[in-house]
């Protein structure tokens, strides 16, 4: 791991996934979270202010990127929760079938090497019933914009710890999940980086 990887990149991901919008967006989602939780790409740990404690029991977090967990761990004590954070991929989930209660999956969905497989792995650990919660950034409907974000996806690939600006995040959940609902829209800010997809899958 290079030096920019290991410091200025974690620094990076900390303030531009933690503006106000976006925690606005975190903060209408992560609550619904019950029972058993795994957390997909925990990152530095933006959600765990958000989850309800009289509702989950645990949390487990997944995020390959181990120079966050010390962050996440460190906002996991300041909501005074007990958060399990393993430095493994999404695509080997550590977990029985049919184990986890919900899913929670935000700003992940864009750098996850093999989303595919993820998903499916997200599929098999969750119990019949369970509630997949998600909130990415993807490819934006308005041609001019996704023309942009096609351009700049190589540099933000390099730049951004694998982040892609132009998933097709609607396509990607529904290949394992029924979206039962769907939001979509612009952040404030630069909209080739800004288009948001959020709801819940069953």
């Amino acid at each position: 791991m290079n030096p920019y990887e290991r410091y200025l990149l974690p620094w990076i991901i900390e303030h531009t996934c933690g503006v106000g919008a976006i925690q606005k967006k975190r903060s209408n989602l992560v609550p619904r979270a019950q029972g058993r939780v795994l957390e997909v790409g925990i990152g530095t740990g933006h959600n765990l202010p958000f989850y309800d404690r009289d509702r989950v029991t645990e949390v487990i977090a997944l995020d390959p990127a181990e120079q966050m967990h010390g962050r996440a761990r460190k906002r996991a004590d300041e909501a005074g929760m007990s958060v399990r954070v393993l430095g493994l991929p999404a695509e080997t989930i550590p977990l029985e079938d049919a184990e986890v209660d919900t899913i929670v999956m935000t700003f992940t969905l864009c750098t996850i090497p093999d989303p595919t497989t993820a998903l499916a792995e997200m599929r098999r650990v969750l119990k019949p019933g369970g509630e997949l919660l998600f909130c990415e950034h993807g490819a934006a409907p308005t041609q001019s914009v996704r023309k942009w974000q096609d351009r700049l996806n190589p540099i933000q690939n390099k730049v951004g710890g694998g982040c892609n600006l132009n998933r097709e995040i609607p396509a990607l959940v529904r290949q394992e999940f029924t979206i039962a609902d769907l939001g979509e829209g612009y952040l404030p800010g630069p909209k080739f980086a800004g288009y948001l997809y959020w709801g819940t899958g069953t």
